[in-house]
């Protein structure tokens, strides 16, 4: 393959697991030449469900086969859908980078695990594909996550820096950006996921739209002192998170609009604690929480910088995740690091990834999880 910019297809499943988000990039692994087209996939609730009964799992089983197969087998239309949608042949697309379901991730005992078969979605679409990006970070000793700050660092260039680019999907995180210095990552707390729980249980709806229901409601200081009170936030970066790693029965004694106002400032409180070598002079949000008035609002309010959409730089907060996976299979392809110190902690600069020939066995070893 030659060294200059070509297609790749991103595919992105967060922790929201509201579905799958693709995306098309022209990319040399360094610098974006040319964005395309997205779209996204949404899973139906009895889908959802079943992903949600195999959080948290460590081993095999039938039912976690069968959700992985049925996983991908989704991300395949999607793939297809956005050919169409691009009106592009899969012979155009170089690379396909699958971040699959992460549905654990325990780096302190080197354990991840993202389900999603590879070999399974290059023979169905046609198209290479890099997958299981985190377990050769994890296995070094490394955090696994956050894996986009190679991507943001590529996207931000020539901007007013230093800057953040803050990404609040089911876990926020964030890419601290200057000029000079190597991005730094981490994980701040709860993204959407505590909100979205919380509405589940007690409203019985998927998340809180335009944040009207957080708003409608009072923050209670005790229950935010006591969330804060995790000893996660006394750890320096890098460093990361499990979806599950808190939960919203921290509110199981608060009105619906309350427990949202709280999770939500939760959310806000974990972002402001988050220590940079540098104050930002602005914050560029992507994810489905750019969509959250309360929770833009409260940030605005406590950062005291600007507080942006990552539309502001010309870029869909839709799409930025599954862009990223496909910037990071091109980088896998040619062999340049995908993870490093600065962002997950990991001894020194890893190209992670497995990738796999439509027609052949992955040219790597590893099944989507890592217990090194």
């Amino acid at each position: 393959m030659s060294n200059g910019p070509v297609w790749a297809l991103g595919l992105m499943s967060g922790t929201s697991m509201d579905g799958v988000d693709a995306a098309l990039i022209k990319t040399d692994g360094k610098t974006v030449a040319e964005v395309g087209p997205s779209l996204m996939e949404p899973y139906d609730e009895k889908f959802r469900a079943r992903v949600r009964s195999i959080l948290g799992g460590r081993r095999r089983s039938g039912e976690v086969d069968a959700v992985e197969r049925e996983l991908t087998l989704r991300h395949a239309a999607a793939v297809r859908a956005l050919l169409a949608k691009a009106s592009m042949t899969a012979s155009r697309v170089a690379v396909i980078g699958f971040h699959g379901q992460t549905i654990t991730h325990d780096p302190a005992n080197r354990f991840t695990w993202q389900i999603g078969d590879g070999n399974l979605l290059a023979r169905e679409t046609g198209i290479a594909v890099v997958y299981d990006f985190r377990s050769a970070d994890v296995a070094a000793g490394g955090e696994g996550a956050p894996f986009a700050p190679a991507y943001h660092r590529a996207i931000m260039a020539g901007r007013r820096m230093p800057a953040v680019v803050l990404n609040l999907g089911g876990v926020g995180n964030v890419t601290w950006l200057d000029e000079g210095a190597e991005p730094v990552a981490f994980d701040t707390g709860p993204g959407n996921a505590l909100i979205d729980d919380w509405l589940a249980k007690k409203a019985g709806i998927q998340f809180d739209e335009g944040g009207a229901i957080a708003a409608a409601g009072r923050v209670d200081r005790d229950v935010l002192a006591g969330l804060m009170a995790h000893p996660y936030f006394d750890r320096p970066p890098p460093k990361s998170l499990d979806r599950n790693d808190f939960s919203a029965e921290a509110v199981a004694g608060l009105s619906v609009e309350d427990g949202a106002a709280t999770l939500a400032a939760f959310t806000v409180e974990s972002v402001a604690r988050s220590p940079y070598p540098k104050p930002p002079l602005s914050v560029h949000v992507t994810g489905g929480g750019r969509k959250n008035r309360t929770l833009m609002d409260g940030l605005a309010k406590r950062l005291g910088v600007p507080v942006l959409p990552i539309e502001e730089a010309g870029y869909d907060g839709d799409a930025l995740e599954a862009q990223a996976f496909a910037f990071l299979a091109v980088r896998h392809l040619r062999g340049l690091p995908t993870s490093f110190p600065s962002t997950t902690a990991v001894p020194k600069p890893i190209c992670g990834g497995v990738l796999c020939s439509p027609d052949a066995a992955p040219l790597g070893a590893g099944d989507g999880q890592s217990a090194a």
